[in-house]
């Protein structure tokens, strides 16, 4: 008995650790608002966004300009990270693994009316998937707080 009582101890620290977690209230859990990837429907939702916006944004003719060349494999792996990086930006399950949006941008001249037209065609998107004015909001919160990194580089 004398050779458990180490493990005991580590046991019991180790539960000590969580038991606040355990301890909580039920309606503490309840009260705890869903994540902005789940309120706007997951998954699936933002890759229909995604792929709904970079049709917009390829047609767009303050934009198209961007695109010029890329390879079906480029515009599925430059969809990808677009889904990705929205899904990670709203709190979902995904990992970003692209450039960070300074290198990703740098060269590319994005103008404040370029910045515009990308703004309009998201808000466009999320319109025609009646997304709700309070995520719509928060949506492009995240996004106006990306302008830094990517105009006038």
């Amino acid at each position: 008995m004398k050779k458990l009582t180490p493990f005991l101890y580590c046991t019991l620290a180790a539960f000590a650790a969580v038991a606040p977690f355990y301890a909580a209230p039920p309606q503490a859990f309840a009260q705890q608002q869903p994540s902005l990837y789940h309120r706007l429907g997951g998954y699936d939702a933002i890759a229909a966004v995604t792929d709904d916006l970079l049709v917009r944004l390829i047609a767009d003719p303050q934009l198209k300009r961007f695109f010029p060349g890329l390879s079906a494999d480029s515009q599925q792996r430059l969809r990808q990270h677009f889904v990705d990086f929205l899904c990670s930006a709203t709190g979902g399950p995904c990992l970003y693994l692209g450039r960070d949006m300074k290198t990703a941008h740098t060269g590319l001249k994005i103008s404040e009316d370029d910045w515009s037209a990308v703004v309009k065609d998201l808000v466009a998107t999320l319109d025609k998937f009646k997304v709700p004015e309070k995520e719509k909001n928060e949506v492009l919160g995240a996004v106006s707080g990306l302008k830094g990194d990517i105009v006038g580089r």
